[in-house]
């Protein structure tokens, strides 16, 4: 089992930055790949982002490309989503989430750890 808590989430103005943390417990993180996804109501979770063990391959949505880097510091146990130049479409509630392989995934099915989740809000 893995055990995942997020946070860093809040309100902020359009083109501002927020840093989401993701700390994770139980079984060897560095040995998860690890993702972000986000949802807001009446829609269904989206990916975001993810990076594998190694932290070497990374994916992200389009929407996100260029403004969203994820990261991971395997000595810590915590995955990070910083993301710079938010825009109101940015608004979801963000989850991290941990799959058993050291290989990434851009498919939510992939995923067997969820957190909770962290509510990132965008004013215009």
């Amino acid at each position: 089992q893995v055990q995942l808590v997020e946070s860093g989430g809040g309100l902020v103005q359009a083109g501002g930055s927020l840093r989401l943390s993701c700390a994770a417990s139980g079984r060897t993180f560095s040995r998860h790949a690890m993702g972000w996804f986000r949802q807001t109501p009446g829609k269904e979770r989206e990916f975001v982002a993810a990076v594998s063990w190694s932290a070497v391959i990374k994916y992200y949505a389009d929407s996100v490309k260029g403004r969203f880097p994820i990261s991971r510091d395997n000595a810590k146990n915590t995955v990070y989503l910083q993301m710079n130049n938010l825009k109101p479409e940015d608004t979801a509630v963000y989850y991290c989430a941990a799959r058993a392989t050291v290989v990434a995934s851009v498919s939510i099915s992939e995923y067997s750890y969820w957190g909770q989740g962290t509510q990132v809000s965008v004013s215009s």
